[in-house]
């Protein structure tokens, strides 16, 4: 009948009726340790600050890769889109699948290294088709090493997440009405996405991985007007001025990223604060319901087993099909009041208290039952004395 109304509340409809040293503390302490509350607060705790990726500076040494779908059906049976970004120069791939499936996915890596050699790492989330024994296999056999971002954390590939959203967004604006051509405009928008400057290394895609220019359709226009076709030149002269001319990007392409990545550290770090855990501590662990993935709760407590690198850390969640598993820090917070200590408590002899010896044998019953209850449900007697039953009773 109180609704868990909080420690403002609840200290206020207590203060109506009794009073003891430290009542506002008490009261608060109770209320952050409170199960129901930890669990289903909307409040979240401040994001950790944010850790830069490291710069990679050759071609198709790390790419990151991702699926997008299940999209409409097209007239060809494509309903997936394998979406690969390279990220030294942001060159974009999307190869659009009927199934996504390992296979499917590790023939069209195998394809794509065909062209621009064989990648040295691949970033990627946690979904099956990634981390499959087929994919394990081909990247042990290509010497690939496979980095997996933390589960229900998509900042960590957060380049291909961003393409992802810029080209769902494009194909909408160029499909059909049917939706049934989407697979077949792919190309078309990746030559657009190739051709312009890219925000982060303030040069484009293409320019950055062939070491030109594309001639696109204003090219042609502009051949057009003036009647001058394109001045040619020979193999050697083309490789000489491409070489040249990615030495002399490369460090500025250098700087712009150090910089967008120290403006976007800024921004995102001014409601960041620090935080860590231990082995052995409590945490709650904010992940999606079975029922809807876009619906999170909190859930546990959990164990912090280990922390791995400097934001993800280890849990133990018996009960799960994997009983241990990586989060990263912002989907944690700590657990007040673990549950372990209370089964304890739970488990302990009865407290005695001192009674007055004026009251009566009905006051002494009632008084010995309510330690006795108080006992059972939370923090020995001893500790907190009759004013944790109080608040226990009012919130």
């Amino acid at each position: 009948m109180a609704g868990h109304l909080g420690a403002q509340n609840t200290a206020q409809r207590i203060r109506d009726r009794f009073h003891w040293p430290g009542l506002e503390g008490d009261v608060k302490r109770y209320c952050q340790a409170c199960p129901t509350c930890q669990r289903t607060s909307p409040h979240t705790p401040p994001p950790s600050p944010l850790i830069p990726l490291p710069i990679i500076e050759v071609p198709f040494e790390r790419i990151g890769m991702d699926l997008v779908g299940p999209l409409p059906k097209s007239a060809r049976g494509h309903e997936h889109i394998l979406v690969i970004v390279d990220y030294a120069t942001r060159y974009p791939e999307a190869i659009p699948l009927r199934k996504a499936t390992a296979k499917n996915i590790a023939q069209e890596l195998f394809l794509l290294s065909s062209r621009v050699g064989l990648p040295a790492e691949i970033l990627t989330d946690q979904g099956t088709p990634f981390m499959s024994r087929i994919m394990a296999d081909l990247c042990k056999l290509l010497k690939v090493r496979q980095i997996r971002t933390s589960v229900y954390h998509p900042q960590t590939d957060g380049l291909v997440e961003r393409f992802n959203k810029t080209l769902k967004q494009m194909l909408r604006r160029v499909v059909a009405e049917d939706q049934r051509d989407w697979d077949q405009m792919i190309p078309y928008v990746l030559f657009g996405i190739r051709e312009v400057p890219q925000a982060s290394t303030g040069f484009t895609p293409f320019e950055l991985l062939f070491g030109r220019q594309p001639r696109g359709l204003l090219d042609v226009a502009r051949e057009a007007w003036e009647q001058q076709p394109a001045v040619g030149r020979t193999t050697l002269e083309h490789i000489k001025a491409m070489r040249e001319r990615i030495d002399r990007v490369m460090p500025l392409v250098r700087e712009h990223l150090s910089k967008a990545q120290q403006d976007q550290q800024r921004l995102f770090n001014r409601a960041a604060q620090p935080r860590e855990f231990q082995p052995g501590d409590y945490v709650m662990v904010l992940v999606p319901t079975s029922a809807c993935k876009f619906l999170a709760r909190w859930q546990g407590p959990y164990t912090v087993t280990e922390p791995v690198g400097p934001v993800t850390y280890k849990v133990r969640q018996p009960g799960r099909r994997k009983e241990e598993q990586l989060y990263h820090i912002n989907l944690l917070k700590r657990w007040v009041g673990t549950g372990p200590q209370l089964s304890a408590l739970a488990t302990t002899s009865p407290v005695v208290v001192g009674m007055d010896p004026n009251l009566s044998a009905a006051q002494k019953t009632e008084l010995q039952h309510l330690v006795e209850h108080s006992s059972a449900e939370g923090p020995s007697l001893e500790s907190v004395g009759i004013k944790q039953l109080l608040i226990y009773s009012i919130y």
